[in-house]
């Protein structure tokens, strides 16, 4: 049974979204200490502009709430999504 499109998974090092077997998104990070370091947003050409990058970044943003811990956006998008007050308890 294929995943639904819209759900984001997320295994070691990655939040992603797969179709058909493959990933069409992905948010990858590594751990600094406490840290989530937020390194590179991707999404299939095909699916650009579907919100596929902000549900994955919701996701990390839910897993960094729920770890206590802080994103440190290396990623340029991270970075423009969780520049609001609203991330000011997740955002380093």
């Amino acid at each position: 049974m294929d995943t639904p499109l819209n759900e984001v998974r997320h295994g070691e090092g990655a939040f992603f979204i797969e179709h058909e077997g493959r990933r069409v998104a992905e948010l990858t990070y590594h751990r600094s200490g406490p840290d989530i370091v937020a390194s590179h947003t991707w999404v299939d050409p095909a699916r650009r502009g579907q919100g596929d990058a902000k549900r994955l970044v919701d996701a990390v943003v839910a897993w960094a709430r729920g770890e206590k811990a802080k994103i440190v956006p290396h990623c340029s998008y991270v970075a423009k999504v969780t520049r609001g007050p609203e991330f000011s308890d997740v955002r380093k």
